[in-house]
């Protein structure tokens, strides 16, 4: 099912199109758990990371009448996403050199009702204390909100805190939520941390991206390889983790996953049990920004 196999994706490691797929094929019994039913963007290298990839979201002609694809809105028509629902979808992902898997808050059928809420912090340095300090405080600041949450590596520069939902807060609801949550953080912590987007803007600091909320917003998905040097993976992690210095943005990757979840199995199980509401969270909020 693989085509051209040996092709080299990862120059600096060695790392080929077949070590993608078993990769996938290796983590797919966890990641499909957390893959189900999400719109898929496409982030593919078909000459590998050291030259320009592109990405892709719609999948209407030219591609096999089996993968399940979900039809939405856009300005002036629609996209048709790809979703990734069993082994043989994701094998076919990486065989279009979709080295990176990102995808929606939301899942089919309730496209409009995220599941799960998503802070993303980027680092503009590699200041390990600060980025430290804000994973661990925001953390604080959901549970001061009444929510739990859980972390995983972005396999990039910082980490991803992510907050299960119940599915029964719109996208709008859940965008000013995380944006509300974001603007008071930044407000306890405006030496570490910023909402500008552009580096130049940031002065050192973290950016606390809240944007992962938006309709039609993308993050990368838990388990997805990232088209970096090492192959890094974006994976479940322990708050103690963290904490110890034991984990980083990129200490997980694609060679050392496979030993990883035969030590820690899928650190996020938990996550698909919990549904939370946001209704008592935003109670709390208010009162926390009045204050």
């Amino acid at each position: 099912m693989i085509s051209h196999p040996d092709k080299i994706l990862f120059p600096a490691d060695g790392i080929t199109k077949r070590e993608l797929a078993s990769y996938y094929e290796m983590i797919a019994p966890w990641m499909l758990l957390h893959l189900r039913g999400r719109p898929i963007t496409m982030e593919r290298y078909h000459r590998g990371i050291a030259a320009p990839g592109f990405f892709q979201k719609d999948v209407v002609k030219g591609f096999p009448e089996w993968l399940e694809r979900v039809e939405v809105p856009k300005k002036d028509g629609t996209v048709h996403h790809p979703i990734a629902n069993d082994v043989r979808s994701l094998l076919w992902l990486s065989n279009q050199n979709s080295i990176t898997i990102h995808v929606w808050p939301t899942r089919t059928p309730k496209l409009y009702y995220p599941d799960i809420c998503v802070f993303d912090l980027d680092p503009s340095s590699d200041d390990a204390d600060m980025l430290r300090t804000a994973t661990l405080s925001l953390r604080d600041l959901l549970a001061e909100l009444g929510l739990q949450s859980w972390l995983k590596t972005s396999g990039s520069k910082g980490f991803h805190i992510a907050v299960p939902l119940d599915r029964k807060s719109d996208f709008g609801t859940v965008a000013r939520f995380a944006h509300r949550v974001g603007r008071l953080f930044v407000k306890r912590f405006p030496d570490i941390l910023t909402l500008e987007f552009k580096k130049v803007d940031r002065a050192g600091r973290i950016l606390v991206d809240t944007g992962r909320n938006e309709y039609s917003a993308t993050f990368a998905a838990t388990y997805t390889v990232r088209a970096k040097n090492g192959a890094p993976v974006s994976a479940p992690c322990k708050w103690e983790e963290v904490e110890s210095g034991e984990v980083g943005p990129q200490s997980l990757n694609l060679r050392n996953m496979e030993r990883r979840m035969a030590e820690v199995g899928d650190l996020w199980a938990e996550l698909l049990k919990k549904k939370q509401s946001l209704k008592k969270p935003n109670e709390k909020l208010n009162q926390l920004v009045n204050a």
